[in-house]
């Protein structure tokens, strides 16, 4: 396998394994575990997509990228709305922020971040964040997360909202 996309699957699983465990600090983690091991060597990070202007996107527009993403799902529904999320079509796409879903068979239905990522199983680590979004059809969850940027682990919160047969997000670093 292309350690690249092994790079990403990794990143990926670790992304939801660290939002289905809400709030966990890596220095709270024990040493030698597999996500504090990522955490440690840089496997968590991969490069965030990138635009024209320098600036991160907010928690607020992370907050209403995802209801324009809702809405945009129940209006033109399921199958265009994950193409648009994931092709990073306007409005869905900015700066660091981008749609990400998850179906209920824990498979990646749509990526503005890594598309390459999409149909890929994340079964069994996002198990948990299926089952969060089931009972909580909207919320949150706060993690700290390697930020590519500072190269320093930073609070981060992914605003989900359970839409359709899918579990949508937007993920945020906090100021």
């Amino acid at each position: 396998m292309n350690p690249r996309r092994l790079h990403l699957i990794i990143s990926s699983l670790l992304f939801f394994a660290v939002v289905a465990a809400c709030s966990i600090s890596p220095a709270s983690l024990p040493v030698g575990s597999i996500l504090s091991t990522a955490i440690a060597t840089g496997l968590a990070a991969t490069q965030p997509p990138t635009s024209a202007t320098p600036d991160r996107g907010t928690p607020a527009d992370a907050m209403a990228m995802l209801q324009k993403a809702v809405e945009h799902y129940n209006t033109v529904g399921r199958t265009q709305a994950l193409a648009d999320f994931t092709h990073r079509v306007a409005p869905f796409f900015d700066r660091d922020l981008y749609v990400a879903c998850i179906d209920s068979s824990l498979i990646q239905s749509a990526n503005g971040g890594y598309p390459n990522l999409v149909g890929s199983p994340i079964e069994p680590i996002s198990r948990s964040a299926w089952d969060a979004a089931s009972i909580n059809t909207i919320g949150s969850v706060s993690y700290s997360w390697l930020d590519p940027a500072t190269g320093t682990t930073e609070p981060k919160t992914f605003y989900y909202e359970k839409v359709g047969s899918d579990v949508c997000g937007v993920g945020a670093y906090n100021p």
